[in-house]
């Protein structure tokens, strides 16, 4: 006889809070087939969420969430989350347009406190609301869960040096689910960390300490020594005691026996910080996740029972895949290039660089801060350093950018990936900002691909600037299927192109928006209007001769880019002022990604919402030539 299910019992943590002990085994097994069924359906990060479901179960039933505030790190692990926090209904719009979010969002809903989707945010953010929750007088707990690389980061080992300083209660659950710290060892360090963490423990280790403080100063420090290395010589755990943090674990994330009387001597304790190291199995449950090399991290929809991914089929190659082998192509040429990447290698294409030149390939965990300042070393030794970063995830290494490589104008080749809106992921994942914060920087050469025939000669242009720091872009997704030439070659420094030539509207696109400009030209001579067509290659140095010619020549100038205000269009709309140009009556529009975050969609609805498609190019020239009813109609 089957069990009757619980889960459809089950809207939000206070229903869950009502089952028994004995029923949350079954509750945690409906969560994950939940999961599975869901991501089968809707694509998006399975493994991660898939480890953390009995401690999504017992964290939910252990403490009064949302009064209790519960952060997930990187959020890609909150589906069992949203599941249990009112949003079942809704799951399974997961990363589709006008759907629930593949992160944690404060908007979405009251039981994620603080929206992550970057990694290693969660303790700061946690010690904030402790601090805040003290200084209102208010007594709720806050659990940071951390893991899946997040702890490689520098910026959760600041927040904890801060919080251990600082002494608040703070709850941290380290989601160990790669290689463990101190791996459990069995029914032995399951008793230890149960003991360690009752109250009844903390309360004797802290009257052992009064009374060390009262003994001389050489017997408390021998007391106190005693108690720590007793402690760890069973347990680990070291390295965040010294931090301040109080170490319980490590537990199996996965048996309840052990992670519910755990966590509740954690919720009753007043001692504070304290880091509760779990240790799962990400992909756990699902034998293909659990069988996969990166234990189906990212996944596109899927069969559940064979666990074959559907993906759409393939026109062209992705840029990624043509930068990963356009690199590797220089590398065979130029000993002295070497790749960086943080924690990306797939999703940069270094894997397959990797592959080739294992010595001279360096992923260093999620510290983009560390690859900057790393590469600026390595070029100050001759070498042709390629940093391989998300643009979404160089905005995290910005004073790096700046100060270690750009005042000492060291020749350090970004390679930035994911240009533009990016999809399902959203907002926090979007290329929107790297024209804007690069631009800015003196002697700083800025490219950005049309189409993959150009990104090899930019990665080819980059290989051969040894005299100042470069960077090129390129978005997500495949290419146009144009024929790739044999070799890279350097293009010259600062100079753009004439695609199609016109008369009275000027189209000037940097990047991948040149197939719409392209299109929109189509249209408008279908109006008998003529225009031209240029690709910027270069948004610094601009290409001022080009500038000056499409301004003269004709009636209005567009500039099209898939980047936010204060990029491109801005440095044109400065040189055209400079030059006088707006003088002569010149009209002149500049189409950058609108003004607002744009929420998570298909990326051809993104950019028609951002108005960078062929019609938007067409109704802003006819807009600014001021035929109404033709824009209207556009």
């Amino acid at each position: 006889m089957s069990k009757t299910p619980l889960l459809d019992k089950i809207v939000t943590p206070e229903d869950l809070r009502r089952h028994p002990e004995t029923e949350l085994r079954q509750i945690a097994d409906e969560l994950r087939h939940e999961t599975i069924e869901t991501v089968s359906v809707t694509g998006g990060h399975l493994g991660a969420g898939l480890g953390v479901v009995e401690l999504t179960v017992a964290l939910h039933w252990v403490f009064d969430t949302p009064r209790d505030r519960l952060i997930w790190d990187v959020g890609h692990q909150s589906y069992p989350h949203k599941i249990l926090t009112g949003r079942r209904d809704r799951i399974r719009t997961l990363r589709q347009g006008g759907g629930l979010s593949g992160f944690t969002k404060r908007a979405e809903s009251d039981y994620d406190p603080f929206g992550a989707a970057h990694s290693s945010t969660s303790i700061s953010a946690g010690l904030g609301m402790a601090v805040a929750r003290d200084l209102k007088g208010e007594q709720n707990n806050v659990i940071c869960v951390i893991g899946d690389g997040a702890m490689s980061a520098g910026m959760a080992y600041e927040a904890m040096n801060n919080a251990g300083a600082r002494d608040e209660r703070l709850i941290v659950v380290l989601n160990d689910n790669d290689m463990s710290i101190a791996p459990p060892t069995g029914a032995f360090s399951s008793y230890l960390a149960r003991v360690t963490s009752s109250g009844t423990y903390l309360q004797l280790r802290d009257f052992a300490k009064q009374l060390a403080k009262r003994l001389p100063k050489s017997w408390e420090r021998r007391a106190a020594r005693m108690e720590e290395y007793t402690r760890h010589l069973w347990q680990g755990g070291m390295w965040f005691e010294e931090l301040g943090f109080y170490y319980v674990g490590p537990i199996d994330g996965h048996d309840l026996d052990q992670l519910l009387p755990v966590l509740k001597n954690v919720r009753e304790t007043k001692q504070g910080p304290i880091l509760v190291h779990v240790v799962t199995k990400k992909g756990k449950g699902y034998a293909p996740a659990e069988a996969s090399d990166d234990k189906y991290h990212g996944v596109a929809r899927f069969n559940v029972v064979t666990g074959a991914q559907v993906k759409p089929k393939q026109n062209a190659p992705s840029y990624t895949r043509v930068f990963a082998d356009s690199l590797i192509a220089e590398a065979r040429k130029d000993k002295r290039i070497v790749a960086i990447t943080a924690a990306m290698p797939d999703g940069t294409g270094l894997d397959l660089f990797g592959k080739e030149f294992p010595d001279r390939t360096f992923d260093v965990g999620i510290a983009e801060q560390h690859a900057v300042t790393f590469a600026a070393g390595l070029a100050t030794e001759g070498l042709k350093p390629f940093c391989a970063l998300y643009s979404t995830f160089l905005q995290r290494a910005y004073d790096q950018v700046v100060h270690d490589v750009a005042i000492q104008r060291l020749p350090v080749r970004f390679a930035i990936d994911r240009a533009g809106l990016v999809g399902a992921d959203g907002p926090t994942h979007a290329g929107s900002f790297d024209l804007a914060y690069l631009g800015c920087l003196p002697d700083f050469v800025i490219m950005a691909a049309a189409d993959e025939a150009e990104l090899v000669h930019m990665v080819a242009t980059a290989a051969a600037i040894d005299d100042r720091p470069c960077a090129f872009r390129y978005p997500r997704g495949e290419g146009l299927g144009l024929d790739r030439p044999a070799e890279g070659v350097p293009l010259p420094i600062g100079k753009g192109r004439i695609v199609r030539e016109g008369t009275t509207v000027a189209i000037l696109s940097l990047g991948t928006r040149l197939a719409e400009a392209m299109k929109a030209a189509d249209q408008l001579a279908a109006m008998g209007l003529s225009a031209t067509v240029a690709d910027a290659r270069f948004m610094k140095p601009l290409d001022r001769e080009l500038i000056a010619r499409l301004a003269k020549e004709h009636e209005v100038l567009i500039t099209v880019e898939e980047g936010s205000m204060g990029g491109f269009g801005a440095h044109v709309l400065h040189e055209l002022a400079d030059s006088g140009a707006l003088d002569r009556g010149l009209k002149v529009r500049t189409m950058v990604l609108p003004d607002t975050f744009i929420d998570h969609d298909a990326p051809a609805r993104m950019y028609e919402q951002a108005g960078l498609t062929a019609s938007g190019i067409v109704g802003t020239a006819l807009a600014a030539l001021g035929r109404d009813a033709l824009a209207s109609r556009a």
